[in-house]
């Protein structure tokens, strides 16, 4: 079977992480969301790949290529203009075959469902139950049949909503030409779905496990998930457990350091003396830690990272080459790469009264939570940074700065 999976969209919502990469490539565990999303497809036993492309589509060529690395086939069809995934599953009419898979490029699924969902009827639509069904597209069922789908309705029918993968046939791109533009301008696929559901052709299957990345904050989630599914699948596949240390510790570790748990450490990376991590963590490659430095779990640190003395990190994504090295605290947050904190500069992650967070008008839907902060971001010396913020890329603080709410990409906030 063949596997589509729609990566040209911008992630506006993903601001200001994706000014300067696809939502696609954010890191999870330390990866990109994408190349988790094939590696599950591949390990349920999917060879043959295309990914449609468009918004900075050069760095997923670069960095996915033709799919030898992954053990893979992967091939690209081009949206050149973003106008919705009817017309992205469109781009690709010329290089299916025949029955294939469907997937939205911005999900974690596992082996296993996908491996289950491979073998039902086509066509299909996967489903899950979600607490907050009025965010996604609703579907109204009668056993495994789908009657309906309306997309984000003020009043849910029904607690199961649109997962974003699908089992077509080349029959879906003569449905595909025949839409019309939605009310905000796009060919949808949810369009499409509702030709087959009013035949009474499309059915249904419940994944057992789903994450929908459509915000920041949802990094993080799909980050502890992860890390502790990673860690767990090398626990049962080692079969020697000094070797498995050995692939895990590629870095340096100095005397005096305590590692409590699971740790990740890339090549050329050095743990300094007085330092004390709790995993589960992954540190990439290169990366300068300490000393003194306190990091806590699910923290991902990205390659040629600088956490240094006396600095603390919780349940936090850093990106590539983003320096925090004196004196500081970062909390559940999202830093892009290329960063910079002057010392004594902080991430407050809670409010007092305990309420969930809020960022740039939002509802993150979580107690505790920092920042979202994009690249390129320069903090002067005591800088504070206000639980909900989001930082754009580029904005340059002057010390002693008190940040909070939503900063344009470019802004200098101080003197």
């Amino acid at each position: 079977m063949e596997c589509v999976i729609l990566a040209a969209g911008e992630g506006k919502r993903m601001r200001p992480l994706t000014a300067s990469r696809p939502k696609v490539m954010l890191p999870v565990a330390g990866k990109p969301i994408l190349e988790h999303l094939i590696s599950s497809a591949r390990d349920a036993g999917i060879k043959d790949f295309i990914l449609v492309v468009g918004y900075k589509e050069q760095d997923i060529r670069d960095y996915f290529g033709d799919g030898a690395r992954m053990g893979v086939r992967i091939r690209y069809a081009v949206q050149r203009k973003q106008s919705g995934t009817a017309n992205a599953l469109l781009c690709t009419e010329n290089l299916v075959k025949g029955s294939f898979m469907l997937l939205n490029g911005d999900m974690i699924l596992n082996t296993l469902d996908i491996l289950s969902f491979s073998n039902q009827h086509v066509p299909c639509v996967g489903t899950v139950e979600s607490t907050h069904p009025q965010d996604f597209g609703v579907l109204e069922t009668e056993g495994h049949k789908v009657l309906s789908i309306v997309e984000k309705p003020k009043e849910p029918k029904s607690n199961l909503v649109n997962a974003g993968i699908y089992l077509f046939d080349t029959g879906i791109f003569a449905i595909l030409k025949s839409l019309s533009l939605s009310e905000r301008g796009e060919y949808e696929l949810p369009d499409a779905l509702m030709e087959y559901a009013s035949k009474g052709l499309l059915h249904h299957y419940t994944l057992s496990s789903w994450f929908d990345i459509g915000e920041p904050w949802n990094l993080l989630d799909a980050n502890e998930k992860m890390t502790k599914a990673l860690f767990e699948n090398f626990k049962n596949d080692a079969e020697d457990s000094d070797a498995g240390a050995a692939d895990l510790i590629r870095g340096t570790i100095e005397d005096g350091v305590y590692i409590h748990g699971n740790v990740i450490l890339g090549e050329g990376s050095v743990i300094k003396s007085g330092t004390y991590i709790e995993g589960d963590c992954i540190i990439g490659r290169d990366c300068d830690i300490g000393p003194h430095a306190y990091i806590r779990g699910c923290t991902s640190v990205g390659d040629n990272c600088h956490i240094g003395h006396s600095v603390e990190i919780k349940n936090s994504i850093v990106m590539k080459g983003t320096k925090i090295p004196h004196f500081n605290y970062v909390g559940d947050s999202v830093i892009g790469s290329g960063c910079n904190f002057g010392a004594g500069t902080k991430v407050a992650n809670l409010r007092h009264d305990r309420r969930d967070i809020r960022c740039d008008g939002r509802d993150t839907k979580r107690r505790k939570f920092g920042a979202v902060i994009g690249d390129d971001v320069q903090f002067g010396i005591n800088c504070s940074v206000n639980a909900g913020s989001s930082v754009g890329s580029r904005v340059r603080a002057a010390p002693n700065s008190y940040i909070s709410g939503k900063i344009n990409d470019d802004t200098t906030v101080g003197r």
